[in-house]
């Protein structure tokens, strides 16, 4: 297994934080965005190495920050290791249902990447109410059938 452990202070901007990389991560992982799995105090989430015209980093979403126990400005102990299972969203069958009954939904849901559709379904997922769910549901359909389609790479 390809890792590499490091420390980094943890960078807040704001409710945005990151982590910087402390190296190269085309040396160790054979390209910038690799995609990762990242452990911080025990906590194990999926990632992708990002680099927006700076500096390569990990994101830091506050679900994985809490969920590990860290926060901006904490210097700790990282692990990234190379992540090569498939990444696949698990929909929900009611998401499902609207997608493939709103065309050309589902096959613009389907050139989104694996983090895109990941927050689609957590959005939805999170609603406590149905009527909430429902409401989101529709709200994604209605973007979804918008969003332009795109050629996307998808990784195998």
């Amino acid at each position: 297994m390809i890792a590499k452990t490091f420390r980094a202070t943890i960078v807040q901007e704001g409710s945005m934080c990151f982590i910087p990389l402390t190296f190269d991560p085309k040396a160790v992982f054979g390209r910038v965005r690799a995609p990762v799995n990242v452990t911080l105090n025990g906590f194990v989430y999926r990632s992708t190495i990002a680099a927006m015209g700076g500096p390569p980093f990990i994101p830091l979403r506050r679900s994985n920050r809490e969920a590990a126990g860290v926060e901006g400005g904490q210097t700790i102990r990282v692990t990234l290791a190379l992540d090569t299972e498939k990444r696949e969203v698990k929909l929900p069958a009611d998401f499902v249902k609207a997608l493939k009954s709103a065309p050309p939904a589902w096959d613009r849901w389907r050139a989104f990447s694996y983090t895109h559709q990941r927050e689609h379904v957590e959005v939805i997922e999170q609603a406590k109410k149905p009527e909430t769910r429902a409401r989101r549901i529709e709200r994604a359909v209605r973007m979804i059938r918008l969003a332009p389609l795109r050629r996307v790479r998808r990784r195998s």
